[in-house]
């Protein structure tokens, strides 16, 4: 504005010389020179005059702030040539090109949204006063977060045609370093116990690179309230911060900062009361208030209350409700009256449920997982149950609602869902490594979403060192509208467990199975089951662990004949699911507790049951830090007998851990009890005489390399999750973070060392009591989950705190295409 005033004073004075305001006369002619983007009709659109008119000094000075107002001219000056007036002009520059040097903490996109907001973009018109205002606006910005040396300059390159190219070249400088925090005026608490609750800090040692020492304008006005809401919530209720003084040293590389305070005394609350409407509820908000009388005054108790009486308004349809919480201040002695007013506004009704985002996935399998329902009273509690159900949909990154009014109506709103999909799917068809596995070959299409019906279809054939698999399966998880779920599979593998770490065998199976699942409510969940299995067991190492139950099953006249078994199978599950999500979830629990049963026409009669649950504890309100625990435990055990002989639990079936799916820093399979092996201990015969038993019969010999399992488990853990360091918040959702502790054992019930008595005490001594519970193991380290386009990726460090002899380490491994 003051180049436009100064121009137009100028301008005024240039036109006095050339245009003699006491003349008056009559337009004959009128000229604008020095045009050259605006074309002569667009600019005489903008003069309030035309030939014939009669020009007076008053409307000369209305055509050239008309001129001016049109904004393509940024220089005018007029003259008079008989009774022709003349517009000499000088027309804006064009902006060709806009770009930024030297910005690291302002992004180019936020800059270019900031100069399109002043109307400053390419293709445009340059209003040069409009560049001081932003050049000031920056360096404010700047001056906010403590960087007060910072500069911002414009630089104009003139090129043809009345263009330009503008570059704003920022000189950001450090931010002022927080040289002290002074705190006058409190009494009650030390500044060492204010200045723990605040984000600012200073004198921080170099270690702490997390520290905020770095000053803030925001951060401040932020740590002022932590402040305030610490003496309010211990009752001070007249506390007041009266100023705060920020200075800066000479340099302006430190920065001061003292807060004057005003504590006063603890207020107590001397009633309760509660006015307005309360929609019949009275009875129910007095009860879950937790404002009572003879208590500390608390203003964290205050707002909680309120938002406890507007969440359960909100579950009947109250949808907007005002409470509000006035004190009634008695200084004399120190109470308060708390007075607790509630409208709960209009009951709102839902018009319709809208859904965006679901490119992929079919509205339909959104809607039946819809707890609100249209035509209903808006309930948050139905809402928010809703968008739990489905962010537990594993093909669902984020779930976002908000409630619409509907135009012209007062009680009803829309529901607007907004869904980010992820892929819910994979084709895979390559190699990987694995250190568990070692090298691995995979092909396979696994879809949860197919064809956006929320149905789950899998084909896959796996190999690796020690297994081939291949699998096919199908689940819809709404065979039924009611919730009911229908699957099955067929599958296929060979297994080499020598080289699992296993004792040595190989056993062939395929089966087929299917599966029912009921909803019991919204959280639990039953699901049943019957398979066929077929297992061919061959090239097995016999050991003393299975030696009762192979030899019911093994030729005496061939034992190194194969073995194979037909089972069929009962199974069921029970299982309450109250994540917040399906993939990293971070508050809600997972529990279920599973049994299979054989048939009694089998050929292995047996029974196993499983327990697993992990808990989630938020301990941040975002989320981002969280603690985990889980448990899982397991037994099983044959049951009936055939010929005199009781039932056992398959070997191939015992329990099994280490490695990155039940305790890391263990080798995969090696957590549990060793094989023992009995050989007959000979010595040599004389000279052309076989040899013969000495004295000891027996000789054990333990391989601690090689694991059996065992019939019972028990593994639990706790992780704390945090966000990754250094790593941007966008990318929050597909990669996680923790620490861990692992703690476990496997263990066999049946085994029992006493029937080693008669060996040798060398011997005896070798075994270990592979029945104690107690032998556990632990582990501890670092995790880290991240949700690749290549598919689920593991990094786990770990260290052991205990074990037993046998156990291999195992510090790093590495998975890729694990669920988790």
């Amino acid at each position: 504005m003051i180049i436009r005033k100064l121009a137009l004073a100028v301008l005024m004075g240039s036109i006095g010389c050339n245009v003699q305001a006491a003349d008056e006369f009559v337009v004959e002619d009128i000229q604008i020179k020095g045009l050259q983007r605006v074309a002569l009709g667009a600019a005489l659109t903008h003069l309030p005059i035309s030939v014939g008119d009669e020009l007076t000094e008053f409307r000369i000075s209305q055509s050239i702030k008309s001129l001016y107002a049109s904004g393509h001219f940024h220089e005018i000056s007029v003259f008079r040539d008989g009774n022709a007036i003349i517009y000499r002009v000088k027309e804006r520059e064009t902006i060709s090109d806009i770009t930024f040097e030297g910005n690291d903490d302002i992004k180019d996109e936020q800059l270019q949204e900031s100069l399109d907001s002043s109307g400053i973009r390419v293709g445009e018109t340059l209003d040069r006063s409009v560049l001081t205002n932003i050049e000031a606006g920056l360096e404010d910005f700047y001056h906010s977060v403590g960087k007060y040396n910072a500069k911002v300059t414009t630089k104009i390159t003139h090129l043809p045609r009345n263009r330009i190219n503008l570059v704003f070249d920022f000189e950001e400088g450090d931010a002022a370093a927080i040289e002290q925090i002074n705190i006058v005026g409190n009494e009650l608490f030390s500044d060492a116990q204010l200045l723990e609750k605040i984000e600012l800090t200073y004198d921080s040692p170099w270690w702490n690179f997390m520290a905020q020492d770095r000053y803030q304008k925001q951060t401040l006005q932020g740590d002022m309230e932590t402040i305030e809401s610490y003496y309010l919530d211990r009752g001070y209720l007249r506390f007041n911060v009266d100023s705060t003084q920020v200075s800066m040293s000479p340099n302006k590389e430190g920065v001061y900062i003292t807060l004057n305070v005003t504590e006063g005394e603890q207020y107590t609350v001397s009633e309760v009361e509660f006015v307005g409407d309360m929609a019949g509820y009275e009875d129910t908000i007095k009860r879950i208030t937790p404002l009572k009388p003879e208590e500390l005054y608390s203003g964290a108790e205050v707002t909680y209350s309120e938002e406890l009486i507007s969440n359960f308004l909100g579950r009947f349809g109250y949808a907007y409700p005002e409470v509000k919480t006035i004190p009634e201040i008695n200084d004399e002695d120190k109470t308060v009256k708390l007075v607790v007013s509630v409208d709960p506004g209009k009951r709102v009704y839902v018009n319709r449920i809208n859904f965006a985002g679901n490119d992929v996935t079919s509205e339909t399998v959104l809607r039946r997982e819809m707890r609100q329902m249209e035509g209903s009273w808006l309930s948050n509690s139905w809402v928010e149950a809703s968008k739990m159900r489905i962010q537990r949909l594993p093909y669902f990154e984020t779930v976002e609602f908000e409630t619409t009014p509907v135009p012209g109506e007062e009680d009803l709103v829309d529901v607007d869902f907004t869904v980010k999909e992820q892929p819910s799917g994979s084709f895979t068809a390559g190699i990987g490594y694995g250190s568990y596995s070692g090298l691995s070959l995979n092909a396979g299409i696994q879809q949860n979403n197919f064809l956006g019906t929320g149905n789950r279809v899998g084909f896959q054939i796996n190999t690796n060192r020690f297994a081939r698999n291949a699998n096919i399966s199908y689940t819809d998880p709404y065979f039924t509208i009611d919730g009911v779920s229908l699957g099955g599979n067929i599958f296929y593998s060979e297994f080499d467990a020598g080289s699992a770490n296993l004792v040595n065998y190989n056993q062939t199976s395929y089966g087929t199975g299917l599966n029912f699942g009921f909803p019991i409510n919204e959280y639990v969940r039953l699901n049943f089951g019957a398979g066929y299995k077929y297992s061919d067991i061959s090239n097995l190492q016999s050991y003393e662990q299975i030696k009762d139950f192979y030899s019911i099953f093994q030729d005496p006249n061939d034992p190194d004949a194969r073995v194979s078994f037909d089972t069929f199978d009962l199974n069921g599950t029970i299982s309450r699911v109250t994540l917040n999500r399906g993939t990293f979830p971070t508050a809600g629990s997972s529990m279920s507790l599973s049994g299979k049963v054989t048939t009694p026409n089998s050929d292995i009669q047996y029974f196993k049951a499983k327990f697993d649950s992990k808990f989630y504890f938020p301990l941040s309100r975002d989320h981002s830090w969280s603690f985990l625990t889980r448990l899982e435990a397991g037994y099983g055990n044959g049951y009936g007998d055939i010929d005199g002989n009781d039932y056992l639990l398959p070997f191939w079936e015992n329990f099994r851990a280490g490695g990155s799916d039940t305790m890391r820093g263990f080798e995969n399979n090696t957590v549990g009890p060793r094989a023992i092996f009995r050989t007959a201990n000979t010595i040599p015969g004389l000279p052309g005489e076989n040899e013969v038993l000495g004295p000891d019969s027996d000789s054990i010999i333990v391989d601690n390399r090689r694991s059996v399992g065992g019939n019972a488990v028990l593994i639990g853990g706790a992780e704390l999750i945090f966000p990754t360091p250094f790593l941007d918040e966008s990318y929050a959702n597909s990669v996680r973070t923790s620490v861990f502790v692992d703690v476990g054992n496997v263990w066999d019930t049946e085994f029992n060392p006493n029937d080693y008595q008669e060996l040798d005490p060398v011997y005896f001594d070798m075994i270990d009591d592979y029945s104690d519970p107690f032998r556990f193991r632990a582990s501890t380290g670092i995790s880290i989950q991240w949700l690749s386009p290549m598919g689920p990726m593991i990094f786990n460090f770990a260290k052991r705190l205990k074990t037993q002899d046998g156990d291999d380490h195992q510090f790093f491994s590495f998975n890729i295409g694990k669920t988790f």
